[in-house]
């Protein structure tokens, strides 16, 4: 096995990558002005493990890769949410993709990634990204279109530091996104990148209930600790008055 920083190659799986990009965040820890968003679905694990272990809020930036209509895997952009779309414009010359079929393929996509935000987040609110210190995380990034649609969503809320925080990513796309964000967290940047799921054991597919369970934990945790700390707040002092 590999070993390459703080990561292991092949990663065992999203929770191990999650555990391994801890170390490279301490200095977040217990930051009450900093949020971890997840890119879902594959994000979300390694966000959990992330936020639970610095103790931060958790939540998502929805996100949707617009495949090539014959090749699905191929980014030829990404739409998030808010309206924002990115373009890889090298992809879309290169395989005379026109606008009715890119206009056809981000309309499908928008939907299913309104679906997944009615689905995911039900009644719970978005969070509020002003002035914020923003770590956006994924389970490894190829093209990077994705991401920086994710970048460009949170940018359009006035954070005060944006931080991208992936296990894994091709040399080129940690370069460009180092143009567009503060910081770029990545322990492991392999010199041939196929596809994020040759690095990994385990890379099975996450689901809707996976997601969802595992932001219910990631806010009922907050919650609790919110109570707990009225609790020490409100409770009476020893200390008596005379």
């Amino acid at each position: 096995m590999k070993f390459s920083g703080s990561i292991h190659i092949p990663i065992l799986d999203r929770l191990a990558a999650g555990q391994a990009l801890v170390p490279m965040l301490l200095s977040y820890r217990r930051r009450p002005d900093t949020i971890v968003l997840a890119l879902p679905r594959g994000g979300v694990p390694v966000a959990y493990e992330i936020a639970a272990a610095l103790e931060l809020r958790l939540d998502l930036m929805p996100v949707r890769k617009l495949g090539l209509p014959f090749h699905d895997e191929l980014a030829m952009g990404a739409i998030a949410s808010g309206g924002v779309r990115v373009l890889n414009r090298d992809v879309v010359k290169m395989h005379g993709v026109d606008e009715a079929t890119l206009d056809s393929v981000a309309q499908r996509e928008l939907q299913e990634l309104q679906r997944r935000e009615r689905v995911y987040r039900g009644d719970h609110p978005l969070p509020d990204l002003r002035n914020q210190q923003v770590i956006l995380v994924d389970d490894g990034l190829a093209t990077g279109a994705t991401m920086r649609a994710a970048v460009r969503a949170v940018h359009s809320q006035g954070p005060a530091r944006i931080v991208i925080a992936v296990p894994v990513a091709p040399n080129d796309t940690i370069t460009e996104l180092r143009r567009e964000v503060d910081e770029v967290v990545c322990p492991f940047v392999p010199e041939w990148f196929t596809a994020i799921g040759r690095w990994y054991v385990d890379f099975s597919q996450i689901t809707d209930r996976d997601v969802i369970d595992l932001l219910q934990r990631a806010w009922q945790r907050k919650l609790h600790g919110r109570a707990e700390s009225r609790e020490v707040t409100d409770a009476p002092t020893s200390t008596s008055r005379h």
